[in-house]
């Protein structure tokens, strides 16, 4: 419950893009590509065990919570078995971390403490920043920039142009997860005097900035077809936008905001078909001529 295996997909999401930038190079490497996924994976486990934990702490999370229920709000886990698994978990990224650093030099280890520190400190330490309105500022750098670029420079040994524009739509889909989240606890956020973004925009303004991301996403293909960045292969992410249809209406009609729920989940699911629909269109259409 604690790990929360729903926010999982996420997770790998930006490392598939940036293994289809580097296939598009006509590269892959497999040891990299799988220390990606596993940093990836328990980075994101790291930042739901701290979650339920500094969340707990400040009062944001009660049981009388509206999303789904967390280990520590119900007695499940003590403080200190989260504060345990926190360790063992970013434990594990340093061990797997290392790896990576030998192939990809001391920016990869620069990267990746900035990455566990991030995690850790969305709602822990000293100035929590998802807790002052910067948690799609972050997620958007981690799960955009720094995972598709981090991971194609793992592959290619360059830091790839097309990866950073590559980058773009995987943030702002998993920044839209984020958005959610808050807009769904706008009220109990307030009460705990976490000021999110949702909190001081307000539930119509994150509506407006879930729209935001998801156009930016989609238009992003189309910008890199319009560019001659890549072939019309790159346009694959759009056959996901059937999935859009049941998000926005549980978004802009729901008033009861544990009907987010469900959207969240779904917009999790979106961000890796979309991502996979990416890295696929990405590898197919090579390297233009």
């Amino acid at each position: 419950m604690a790990a929360r295996p729903a926010t999982l997909p996420a997770a790998l999401a930006p490392v598939l893009v940036g293994l289809g930038v580097a296939a598009r190079e006509g590269v892959f490497r497999p040891l990299p590509a799988l220390g990606c996924v596993a940093v990836a994976l328990l980075l994101q486990v790291a930042a739901n065990l701290a979650n339920d934990l500094f969340d707990f702490r400040a009062g944001a999370d009660t049981t009388h919570r509206l999303g789904p229920p967390r280990a520590a709000a119900m007695g499940l886990l003590s403080e200190r078995d989260l504060a345990v698994g926190i360790a063992l978990v970013l434990g594990a990224v340093g061990l797997v971390g290392l790896g990576l650093v030998a192939i990809g030099g001391p920016i990869l280890l620069l990267l990746g403490a900035l990455a566990a520190v991030s995690a850790v400190a969305y709602t822990g330490g000293p100035w929590p920043y998802g807790y002052h309105g910067l948690g799609e500022v972050f997620v958007f750098a981690f799960f955009g920039f720094v995972g598709v670029a981090g991971t194609t420079y793992l592959q290619t040994g360059i830091w790839e142009p097309l990866a950073f524009v590559a980058a773009v739509p995987v943030g702002a889909i998993v920044s839209g997860i984020l958005v959610l989240n808050n807009l769904r606890d706008i009220a109990t956020d307030l009460a705990a005097g976490k000021r999110t973004l949702a909190t001081r925009i307000g539930a119509r303004g994150s509506k407006v900035e879930y729209l935001g991301l998801l156009a930016l996403a989609y238009a992003t293909p189309i910008a890199i077809l319009a560019a001659g960045a890549g072939g019309r292969a790159v346009l694959l992410p759009l056959a996901s936008l059937p999935l859009l249809a049941p998000l926005l209406r549980t978004v802009l009609v729901g008033a009861d905001p544990r009907r987010l729920n469900p959207a969240l989940r779904g917009t999790a699911r979106l961000s890796l078909v979309f991502a996979t629909l990416f890295a696929a269109g990405l590898a197919l259409g090579g390297r233009p001529g």
